[in-house]
């Protein structure tokens, strides 16, 4: 869309004020930006009357601006400049080989996951850039709502009016133990077997916390706990340091003084997938996102 197509969209009165300006002749103005010259003299009219000055002085069907009239060309001409900037802006954004994602994701995801997405996705999308935000699955569900990110990556899956949840993984969560811990001779646990230990885990508020003090009521249990963090990898770190044990998502790499278990029941295995507004279009970058983790999957294996 050209520059004048811009402004025309947008303001269309300033559009039309600014084609008279700049030829000085109604007829010649109409022509131009092609609308009837009966239309171009309401417009000036109307926009006259909103100011309560004159913008021009008129002869005939020959004008010319007032003072007033010249001060407002300034300021118009300065907002079809910055419109147009905002239309190159917009469309950039929307590119989908240079446009622009934004993407939020949770904290737990941000170790491995979401590297490794960002890494293979540019590979065939080098050009697209990321805005993205990382937090608790509230906060994510908050600002997706607002606008302020595309696509959240989280779980557990919303059950919204106004969402659309696709789930694109499932993630075992392990029993993280001490390394000197009786269990950690084992391969495999259920999850009743830890039903007197101290609990490191997750603050009340993150998904993942409603989603382990579930499994626990399943196993039979309510954990007793040592401590409360909002980080992951602290957890696990606090159980290498024996202060107890945890139900954490597999680590990226190794951690000093813990094993993993695999829980043997409940199943601790939670969805994450992708969620976005359902009545806000998707631009082809993030559709072109979607796409590649519907084709490739998020997690290794």
């Amino acid at each position: 869309m050209e520059e004048t197509a811009v402004l025309a969209a947008l303001a269309p009165r300033l559009h039309q004020f600014i084609a008279v300006a700049r030829s000085e002749h109604m007829t010649r103005a109409a022509d131009e930006i092609e609308v009837p010259q009966s239309t171009i003299s309401r417009g000036i009219a109307r926009l006259e009357d909103d100011l309560g000055v004159a913008l021009f002085v008129r002869a005939g069907r020959t004008v010319r601006l007032t003072r007033e009239g010249r001060t407002l060309l300034r300021y118009a001409e300065r907002a079809l400049a910055e419109l147009a900037a905002a239309d190159r802006e917009i469309r950039g954004d929307a590119d989908e080989l240079r446009g622009r994602i934004g993407l939020a994701f949770l904290s737990a995801l941000g170790a491995a996951v979401v590297p490794r997405l960002l890494r293979d996705f540019r590979m065939t999308h080098p050009g697209v850039r990321f805005d993205l935000l990382q937090g608790a699955h509230a906060l994510l569900l908050e600002r997706l709502r607002a606008g302020d990110v595309d696509l959240a990556l989280t779980s557990p899956l919303p059950d919204e009016a106004g969402l659309t949840a696709e789930p694109v993984a499932e993630e075992e969560l392990l029993l993280v133990v001490p390394a000197d811990h009786p269990l950690a001779r084992r391969t495999d646990v259920a999850l009743a077997e830890a039903a007197r230990e101290p609990f490191v885990a997750i603050m009340p508020g993150v998904g993942l916390r409603g989603t382990v003090d579930a499994w626990c009521r399943q196993a039979g249990f309510v954990p007793r706990l040592a401590f409360e963090g909002g980080d992951v990898e602290t957890l696990r770190g606090l159980v290498g340091a024996g202060l107890g044990v945890s139900l954490l998502p597999p680590s990226s790499h190794p951690t000093a003084g813990v094993v993993e278990l695999h829980v043997t029941a409940p199943r601790t295995t939670r969805t994450i997938g992708l969620v976005w507004m359902r009545t806000r279009p998707l631009t082809p970058p993030v559709r072109a996102l979607l796409d590649y983790v519907r084709d490739h999957g998020l997690l290794p294996g």
